[in-house]
């Protein structure tokens, strides 16, 4: 799959002044509910309104959606307020009835985006469709499952097509959600720039309290659009109700996002210009320093190999990274980058180790 301009051509034609959002609650729950909040939505920035017909839970006995009745809720919505109407397919069945019920934008979840199997046989199943199809990042932090799940869509003669970032599940202990890892959707961007790249804060955060700061975050690394779920009454939705704004929550957002411009004039373009060299300097200067460390991590391997002792002491690691990060609080980085910064250091150093003991 080669990057192309016609790529944008579905965003483009909704010729909007604004980022491009979908939005809505994250399960439709009643025929009530989802027009309440469609009419809500209907004249705002949304251009697709949302609502989970079908929702894969990680265990069984909780909700897990209303089923096929939703879609006919949907097309009712879409009657009444003429917004297009979106949401998530997990199988071949799901994108029929999706299709039958005139919805105009699928989107395939993380779950089953980690599943090639089951992303070919909605690939299989939308084979040749107008309608647009988004496919979320997959769980696990895995470029290339992400990109593969793109290409198999692709190939299936699916043109209008975007991905969504929603971040990667982690046994760490954040204040996300789920972990944003902004360089994986970077090096996708990078790949693809006219793909379009839209948010998912909701997923990301599962608070809805930090949602405008992650989407100013996505908007500031040139992000197409957002997707965001709104609730008539967040705090008593059936899932996910931590995550979940309001109409009015919803449009404040809007007002408070800041649209940064592509380029400044001359004078920017200058400074900006040296800073970059300055940058580049200070890179140099870090890989120069990283070097040096490994040649010292060499001669502690050696120092082991020669008196037959393990590679890894957890009590200086833990030192290591106890003491860093409180030197790094000072210099205004966050625990969480300097854990794990240090955690790559650590394990080159293993490595590095490791092949001279067995050397």
């Amino acid at each position: 799959m080669e990057n192309k301009k016609e790529m944008r051509n579905w965003l483009n034609e909704f010729n909007l002044t604004h980022p491009f959002v979908i939005a809505g609650p994250c399960s439709a729950e009643t025929e009530e509910q989802v027009l309440k909040i469609a009419h809500a939505l209907k004249d705002s920035d949304v251009s697709v309104f949302r609502a989970g017909i079908w929702k894969p839970r990680t265990r069984p006995g909780g909700f897990e959606g209303v089923g096929e009745i939703g879609l006919k809720w949907l097309k009712k919505a879409k009657a009444e307020t003429g917004m297009l109407m979106g949401t998530e397919v997990a199988t071949a069945a799901h994108c029929k009835l999706a299709l039958e019920n005139d919805i105009d934008v699928l989107w395939v979840g993380a779950r089953t985006t980690a599943n090639p199997f089951a992303v070919q046989e909605i690939a299989d199943t939308l084979a040749g469709t107008n309608k647009i199809v988004l496919i979320k990042n997959p769980v696990n932090p895995d470029m290339a499952l992400w990109l593969g799940g793109v290409e198999r869509l692709y190939a299936a003669g699916i043109k209008n097509l975007g991905v969504i970032h929603r971040g990667f599940s982690t046994y760490e202990k954040t204040k996300y959600r789920n972990i944003p890892e902004w360089q994986i959707a970077i090096e996708l961007q990078n790949k693809f720039p006219d793909l379009p790249l839209i948010i998912d804060p909701s997923h990301i955060t599962g608070n809805r309290d930090m949602i405008l700061e992650v989407t100013q975050e996505a908007l500031d690394l040139n992000y197409d659009g957002m997707i965001i779920e709104t609730h008539n009454d967040p705090e008593n939705a059936w899932s996910d109700a931590a995550q979940q704004v309001t109409p009015d929550a919803l449009k404040q957002i809007f007002k408070d996002l800041k649209i940064r411009k592509l380029s400044g004039d001359s004078d920017f373009e200058n400074k900006m210009t040296k800073l970059r060299a300055n940058i580049d300097v200070l890179d140099a200067n870090l890989l120069e320093l990283l070097g040096k460390r490994m040649k010292v991590a060499d001669e502690i391997g050696q120092a082991k190999k020669e008196n037959n002792v393990a590679v890894l002491q957890n009590n200086r690691w833990n030192e290591i990274q106890a003491k860093m990060v409180a030197e790094g609080a000072k210099k205004g980085l966050t625990e969480e980058f300097i854990i794990k910064l240090f955690r790559g250091i650590h394990q080159e150093s293993i490595e590095h180790q490791e092949k001279i003991l067995n050397s």
